[in-house]
């Protein structure tokens, strides 16, 4: 790579999403790839939270990607494209739950093995994510949603209920209890 390419790189790089997101609708491949790989780590946790396996999330982000590309024209404000991106995510990954064939799968075969980890320090973390997972799987499916598009989609109150269709008085009040739930279901891991 010469200067000028490096250069290029490092000006996409730092670059906001907003003009991101503008070149990528004039055909700049490079930019949509920048805005893609700022954002693939929080959109994959939280697809991952959704259909739980990391064979089917990457399915899931690949094809939110593919559709998120197709339907760049149309984003309204460039420098919201997280939100929409989580948003095209949510309903990909929402879907492809629809089409899940209802077989149910071998969980602990399809988690990636966590490097750097003693044994007993990895056994705990698993025993607390698993705690954390049926605290959510107990949560009436509307908080579930909204806390995991504050929480892993980090998304605002105001987003969220965009995505949800639901006033911002009720995502406050979905969170609130999904909140007080998980306290209390997690209260042993303090």
């Amino acid at each position: 790579m010469d200067t000028d390419e490096e250069a290029a790189a490092t000006d996409l790089a730092a670059a906001p999403d907003g003009i991101l997101v503008a070149r990528a609708v004039g055909g700049d491949v490079d930019a949509f790839d920048h805005v893609l790989h700022r954002h693939t780590a929080i959109v994959r946790a939280y697809v991952y939270r959704i259909v739980g396996t990391l064979s089917e999330t990457d399915d899931v982000v690949q094809e939110a990607f593919l559709t998120a590309w197709r339907q760049l024209p149309t984003l309204r404000d460039p420098a919201a494209v997280k939100a929409w991106l989580m948003k095209i995510a949510s309903r990909e990954a929402y879907a492809h739950l629809r089409r899940r064939p209802s077989h149910d799968t071998l969980d602990g075969f399809d988690r990636a093995a966590e490097s750097g980890l003693l044994p007993e320090a990895a056994a705990i973390r698993n025993a607390q994510l698993h705690a954390l997972s049926e605290a959510l799987d107990a949560l009436p499916e509307p908080q579930r949603r909204c806390w995991l598009l504050r929480e892993v989609g980090s998304l605002s109150y105001t987003e969220i209920a965009e995505e949800m269709n639901l006033p911002v008085s009720t995502v406050r009040g979905n969170l609130s209890r999904a909140r007080a739930s998980i306290t209390i279901q997690m209260a042993g891991w303090r």
